[in-house]
């Protein structure tokens, strides 16, 4: 096992469980067999899926997979049935209920139910421990299991451009580091090779000291002493095009757009609450894709971490993006991703008790975790039945009490938020105030085209 899939391994927590969990809702009920029969094949190139984890004997040692003798694809697909009345909130605390619940270590660390009885079709929620792959990694693994039409029988061929891209992607580094990534210096393919970060020099250096020195985040609502409940919410899709026309009409990307509409729901919520925002800034960690394009396919953990300013004290939503958009800039010219994958890889070679002090580290900096993931353009087919929505949340690692994940398919963008339920215990109030900060940023842009027309 690598060392920065070691350290992943090592963040498990009985508040925190460092699992991916994904939810694809479908058009019609799954046959169950016709969807085992696709799991047992597709998954068969993936031997990350069939392999167990064996925990080092020694403090010293570090975690590796073996192929799991017994393994049986009926030991990770459960079929059930959602309890009545089967609506939104129903499925809704299904998800968040399993979303605490961890997975089974004796065997490959992943799990899938089949849930029927959801608005008339059913719902596919996947669990996949983060010591497997991340999350552009596991975006190839799903797609292989999809097709492009309810009788195809060969999987999507959309999946390796959908797969390989990413909202913050290998471009977010310098030149001279991609230079470097592509003539063979890849850390990111040889996770092992932590001293290459030294490469980076003085800039690297600089941001490395930049992390170290950067001040705890500040008390709110969603940073505190997590329990072992979760909370799971996502909203309704919206149009990615209105996304990219206010992006247009601010001189920003559709990225940019997106986080400043999830920092304004942030802001929304602590207002309801009766917390003071005013000058109030926090930080996400953002994970940046370092993985070469060509070898998105593979598993394993290829990325690092930036930690991005949320400045959810700014009421305006114009002066906001504008906030954000110079923030991103800024941070697509640093290094500052790649030295943190070189203190992951560290962690994860490191003893628990460092481990610890590490994650504690990172904690600090951050309250959120932010990802932002565009999925398939086109919509997709599971076992027959079309794919209608998809969603997904990472885990909040180095203890942090929520994620956000934002996802687009099909036209669509979805919002999804993961809570503990200690500290948010209605992040469906977050999803709300995000549909309303979209329309906000929305109108504003709508009298930017006019005045211009004018």
């Amino acid at each position: 096992m690598s060392s920065v899939d070691a350290a992943w391994l090592g963040m498990e927590d009985p508040t925190n469980l460092m699992m991916v969990t994904g939810v694809m809702t479908l058009a019609g009920a799954v046959d169950p067999k016709r969807l085992r029969a696709t799991l047992d094949r597709r998954l068969a190139p993936f031997s990350r899926f069939h392999q167990r984890v064996v925990r080092p004997r020694t403090r010293a040692g570090i975690a590796h997979w073996e192929d799991d003798p017994e393994f049986d694809i009926d030991n990770h697909l459960t079929h059930i049935a959602l309890p009545a009345p089967g609506d939104e909130a129903t499925l809704r605390k299904l998800v968040s209920d399993l979303m605490g619940t961890p997975l089974e270590f004796a065997k490959p660390l992943w799990h899938m139910h089949l849930i029927d009885g959801y608005r008339g079709g059913s719902v596919l929620l996947t669990r996949v421990h983060h010591s497997i792959a991340d999350g552009i990694a596991l975006v190839r693994v799903l797609l292989s299991l999809t097709d492009e039409s309810a009788e195809s029988k060969a999987p999507a061929r959309a999946r390796r451009r959908s797969a390989s891209a990413s909202a913050f992607p290998l471009e977010w580094l310098p030149a001279a580091v991609r230079r470097g990534l592509k003539a063979g210096q890849d850390i990111a393919s040889r996770p092992d090779r932590v001293l290459e970060v030294a490469r980076l020099g003085a800039h690297g250096a600089y941001r490395l000291g930049r992390l170290v020195v950067l001040p705890p985040d500040p008390a709110t609502v969603f940073k505190g002493k997590l329990g072992r409940r979760k909370r799971a919410a996502w909203s309704e899709p919206l149009p990615l095009e209105d996304f990219k026309a206010i992006g247009k009409a601010h001189g920003a990307t559709v990225n940019d757009v997106l986080v400043a509409a999830a920092t304004g729901a942030l802001r929304r919520y602590m207002e309801r609450r009766g917390d003071a925002t005013a000058g109030v800034a926090i930080r996400a960690s953002v994970p940046v894709n370092l993985r070469p394009l060509d070898r998105a396919h593979e598993l394993g953990n290829a990325f690092g971490l930036v930690f991005l300013t949320l400045p959810v004290g700014i009421a305006d939503p114009a002066r906001r993006l504008r906030a954000i958009k110079k923030e991103m800039d800024a941070l697509k010219q640093s290094p500052e991703a790649l030295v943190a994958f070189g203190v992951l890889s560290l962690m994860g070679l490191a003893p628990v008790e460092v481990e610890q002090v590490g994650l504690r580290f990172f904690g600090s900096k951050a309250t959120a975790v932010l990802t932002n993931v565009p999925g398939p353009r086109q919509p997709l087919y599971l076992a027959g039945k079309k794919i209608d929505r998809v969603m997904f949340w990472v885990p909040q690692s180095g203890h942090l009490g929520l994620g956000v994940s934002i996802i687009s398919y099909a036209g669509g963008v979805m919002l999804g938020v993961a809570t503990d339920a200690g500290l948010v215990p209605d992040p469906e109030k977050i999803v709300e105030a995000f549909k309303v900060e979209f329309e906000a940023v929305r109108m504003l842009a709508l009298k930017k085209k006019s005045a211009r027309k004018v």
